[in-house]
Parts: C-alpha cells; sequence; structure tokens
C-alpha cells in the first residue's frame, strides 16, 4: 500500500536525525513495538496519533505521508517589503530565555475563577528563536482526546527588555497571535505581560503567565495538561494563583 510506504519512508527519514528509536518512542510516550509496525509499513497511525508525531517532529501531515522521491511544494517568494519585514522582526538581540518547555497561563475573559493552561516548546538556532504553542480545550473529542484550538508557531524576539512571541494558528482560523511578557522581580523565575487572543465572542487582551516546567514530562503528558484549570486547583502552580488573583500578572507599567 503506497501510504504505508511513504509513511515507513519518511518516519525513517525523521527517526534518524535523533538520538535512536527508542528516544523518540520516550518522547512521544508510544509504545516501540506499535512504533516499529509504523517504520515497516504494517499500520499506518489513526488521525489523533498521526498528529501526534506530527507535532513532534514539527512537520505538516500532508509531509507525513507524501511520496519521499515527490518534490517538496514549492514556497513563493517573500516580496522585497515582506522579506524585509521578517528580516527586521527576527534581527537580534535574541531573547533572553532558554529553550524548553514552558506552561503558559491566560486569564479567561469574564472567569476570574479559571486560567487556560497552554505549552509553550521554545528553541534556540544561534540567534533565532522559535516557538511553537498549543492551547486546547473541549474535552472528550471524538478523534481522541481534546480539541486543539491553538497551535500557533512562530519567533520570539527582544525589545527594550520585553519579549515578543509573534506567531500564527496554523489550525483552524490561522489567526495572528501576540504575547509580550518581561521577567518579573521575583525569587522565581517567571515571565509575566500580556497577551492578544482570539476567543469565541471575538479578539481580547488578557493577561499571561509563563513558568519552565521543571522535572521529565513526557510530550504527550503535557498536552494533557492543556485545559482550563480552576485556582482552587490544589495541583495548579501557587505563584500562578497568586499573581492572578492579587492582580499582579501584569506589570504596571504595561
Amino acid at each position: 500500500m503506497p501510504i504505508r510506504r511513504n509513511l515507513a519512508a519518511n518516519l525513517r527519514r525523521l527517526v534518524s536525525s535523533h538520538a535512536s528509536v527508542a528516544a523518540v518512542c520516550r518522547g512521544l510516550n508510544m509504545n516501540r513495538t506499535q512504533f516499529e509496525r509504523y517504520l515497516q509499513g504494517k499500520s499506518v497511525p489513526n488521525r489523533a496519533t498521526a498528529t501526534l508525531i506530527c507535532a513532534y517532529f514539527g512537520i505538516d501531515e500532508d509531509e507525513l505521508y507524501r511520496a519521499p522521491e515527490a518534490p517538496a511544494p514549492e514556497r513563493k517568494a517573500l516580496l522585497p517589503i515582506y522579506q524585509t519585514l521578517y528580516e527586521n522582526m527576527v534581527r537580534g538581540p535574541a531573547p533572553a530565555i532558554a529553550g524548553g518547555t514552558y506552561f503558559t497561563y491566560f486569564t479567561v475573559p469574564d472567569r476570574s475563577d479559571l486560567v487556560m493552561r497552554s505549552v509553550t516548546f521554545v528553541r534556540r538556532e544561534a540567534e533565532l528563536v522559535t516557538f511553537r504553542r498549543v492551547t486546547r480545550w473541549a474535552e472528550g473529542h471524538r478523534q481522541g482526546g481534546p480539541r486543539a484550538l491553538g497551535w500557533h508557531y512562530g519567533v520570539a524576539i527582544s525589545r527594550l527588555n520585553w519579549i515578543y512571541f509573534a506567531g500564527v494558528n496554523r489550525r483552524q482560523t490561522r489567526e495572528p497571535s501576540l504575547i509580550t511578557v518581561q521577567w518579573a522581580p521575583f525569587s522565581d523565575p517567571v515571565l509575566v505581560g500580556k497577551a492578544f487572543v482570539l476567543t469565541g465572542s471575538g479578539p481580547a487582551c488578557v493577561s499571561v503567565i509563563m513558568r519552565q516546567a521543571v522535572g521529565r514530562i513526557s510530550f504527550r503528558q503535557v498536552l494533557g495538561m492543556c485545559r482550563p484549570v480552576s485556582l482552587d486547583d490544589p495541583l495548579l502552580d501557587q505563584l500562578v494563583v497568586s499573581l492572578v488573583r492579587e492582580g499582579q500578572a501584569i506589570p504596571a507599567t504595561v
């Protein structure tokens, strides 16, 4: 079956740039026997698993199943003005933020008892800092797990001691996304600021708090934690609770 052969060849290519098949399986929190069936062209993942694999490798689903010998779709060259804007955006200095996994908390308009917990994956490449952020909401979606409302990709830039996360949603609405944060003056490292988000009733400006995840945590576990959380939840980061309840999630200078 061509789709299985394509999947197997593409997965082998993607895995070859990682430490080992075992390392990839650990990152995906996936059974190795099942993953080997994909590598050998014996099975095809369901939609939820394919989405998980694509997110892990940072690719679109068509790249997962495209014939290896087929040329990649041509991307239109940016117009000069767009190219200039892009180059100015990603020009240094790079933000003072380490690569890694950051839990990102948004206040919810008209719901003072909740915060929306997303996850932001930050990647540093020399002077370029990129990110992807996952936001989920609807529990029990029939395709397996919550429905992803936000799958933002973009760049992080530093201007005047502020870090800007500018991106676009590659799922559904493709709306632009902008978060601006700075390091709060606390002993615990925490970023606080504002976010421009799209809600069911339209655009909104909300408070945002970012904290780096500590300890070992799998990609699947992280995604499972992307959901609305009550401020009364005893497992919620208490610094986040304190900042939201005391109205200090946003520096006074914003």
